[in-house]
């Protein structure tokens, strides 16, 4: 006999209100990106068609993101959940002003690549794949800043990992696989790491959704216990890995400068600063105690990686391995925000991500042309550029002080915050190595301005003598594609410099939804979090 129905309250599990229309936005980015990737997968064979997909997709993801930032500032914190189920037990999609911010700055610099790589991939590059593995880069890298889940972060970081091994080996040299032998290696040990901390988290709290972790994290007696010091110990060395922190930061110096300059130029700007993001995420939003007794753990951290990334700078003649040090570099910067904690220093580290982002990928563009114009990145092989082109050498001078954080470009601002935040804090050690690192950058980089642009020519021949002809590919150089992207990264650079309030508000408030998470908690579990 049958039995009477059962009344079911799917409300107590489900959304059951329809997702607004503006919300759908939080996850165009990842849609746009797997949907361009396939296409161009499917299509890799036209290799003339390949170049107007993949930059027709990016231009699409940017005004996506740039659509997401925009609802985020005018709705705040916003949450989808995957099939509808409440938090925590759906896959949660989190966007706030940190997430959006970071997300749009780097489909900005995934376009200029595109672009870029329009005249510096060949047709065999493009067969084997170049803009399918970018969009899918970018699908992970997208991903990774919206995702509210900490086990999806660890997924979204494979899904980039992935298409940057396809990207690092694309070209098949012997030195390509070197490195990516060792840029292999070491961030699967980190990934491992990743995963191990990860387990034991779910096992200690049964969740893996970040606003329900930092609620029970927050609830604990004792929230800097022994195991949730395991936890964050093995966190830290993960993502310590994946920026290419001191003393784990090998690895970058060692393969960044074997692929294309633009594969280059997207992994300068975008990688190393997925795993600072983490930090931020994990340690200021989750696990802010453990944070708090490691501070001064991360700032060593941050003193070595600073002073290591400079120091490395000055020691290199090979541009590409120089700018490889002048990332460590940045990213010692970064920790130092992390060490410090504050809600100021938070704002300096994403400003200075934003920052680096641009200026390191304009640097990696900015060698490539150098490399057309020469024909090599040895700085002993370099000279005379500033007769060839008096303009570019003005925007190399520019991108060159942004690095070094001087003003009045977009590097100077988040130094001039982090200093002050760690002045604020009490360790002014902190704040001094900021600055010796900054002028250590500034011989670095005024040695390369020297050699390559100053003086009139390579190393062993009178000066005044042009460099060779047969360097130049004067077809390259005089394509759009090639300076369309420099010419925008620089702009970005002088306006966040001339014009900081923007960035300055959106740092703030991202740093804000991470020290004070209530406009976090509350998107997601509505009420009052």
């Amino acid at each position: 006999m049958a039995g009477s129905p059962v009344s079911v309250d799917y409300s107590q599990a489900m959304n059951l209100s329809a997702v607004p229309a503006g919300d759908w936005l939080v996850v165009a980015p990842t849609l746009i990106t797997l949907l361009g990737g396939s296409l161009c997968l499917m299509l890799r064979k036209n290799t003339d068609l390949q170049p107007k997909l993949g930059i027709g997709f990016l231009a699409l993801l940017v005004l996506a993101n740039f659509g997401l930032l925009v609802r985020v500032l005018d709705y705040g914190v916003i949450s989808m959940v995957m099939g509808s189920w409440l938090p925590p037990f759906g896959i949660a999609f989190t966007v706030d002003a940190l997430g959006a911010t970071l997300s749009l700055i780097g489909s900005i610099v995934a376009l200029c690549a595109g672009i870029y790589g329009a005249a510096s991939v060949d047709n065999t590059g493009r067969r084997y794949g170049f803009y399918p593995f970018l969009l899918l880069l970018m699908t992970g890298v997208c991903g990774a800043f919206i995702t509210g889940d900490i086990f999806n972060l660890y997924v979204w970081f494979e899904v980039l990992l992935i298409s940057s091994y396809g990207l690092l080996v694309l070209g098949n040299d012997r030195i390509q696989l070197d490195g990516a032998v060792k840029y292999g290696v070491l961030n699967l040990i980190g990934t491992n790491l990743f995963l191990i901390a990860t387990g034991l988290l779910y096992g200690i709290f049964g969740t893996l959704n970040m606003a329900d972790l930092a609620q029970k994290v927050a609830a604990l007696d004792n929230p800097a216990s022994g195991t949730l010091a395991t936890v964050a110990a093995l966190y830290f060395l993960a993502f310590a890995m994946k920026a290419a922190a001191f003393p784990v930061n090998f690895w970058l110096p060692a393969s960044y400068h074997t692929p294309n300059v633009v594969v280059s130029a997207v992994f300068a700007g975008l990688l190393t600063k997925v795993g600072v993001y983490a930090l931020i995420r994990v340690f200021v939003l989750i696990l802010p105690a453990s944070r708090g007794y490691m501070a001064d753990v991360i700032a060593l951290v941050a003193i070595a990686t600073l002073l290591t990334g400079a120091l490395g700078a000055l020691a290199q003649s090979e541009l590409r391995r120089l700018f490889g040090y002048l990332v460590i570099a940045g990213i010692g910067s970064m920790l130092a925000g992390v060490a410090v904690g504050s809600t100021l220093a938070v704002s300096g580290a994403i400003f200075y991500a934003v920052h680096s982002i641009i200026v390191m990928t304009a640097l990696y563009l900015a060698a490539g042309i150098m490399n057309l114009m020469s024909g090599s990145y040895d700085l002993r092989k370099l000279g005379g550029l500033y007769q060839k082109s008096a303009g570019f050498a003005g925007v190399f001078l520019v991108l060159g002080f942004a690095v070094s954080g001087l003003p009045p470009f977009s590097g100077f601002w988040p130094k001039v915050i982090l200093v002050d935040a760690a002045f604020q804090d009490g360790r002014a050690w902190l704040g001094a190595a900021i600055l010796v690192s900054g002028f250590l950058t500034t011989l670095a980089m005024g040695r390369v301005w020297i050699y390559a642009f100053w003086r009139g020519g390579p190393e062993g021949t009178p000066d005044g003598q042009s460099v060779a002809a047969a360097g130049t590919d004067t077809g390259q150089l005089s394509g759009a594609a090639v300076w369309l992207p420099i010419g925008i990264l620089t702009a970005l650079v002088v306006y966040f410099g001339l014009q900081p309030e923007w960035m300055l508000e959106l740092s703030t408030q991202g740093a804000t939804g991470v020290v004070e998470p209530l406009g976090y908690l509350r998107s997601v579990f509505g009420g009052e979090g």
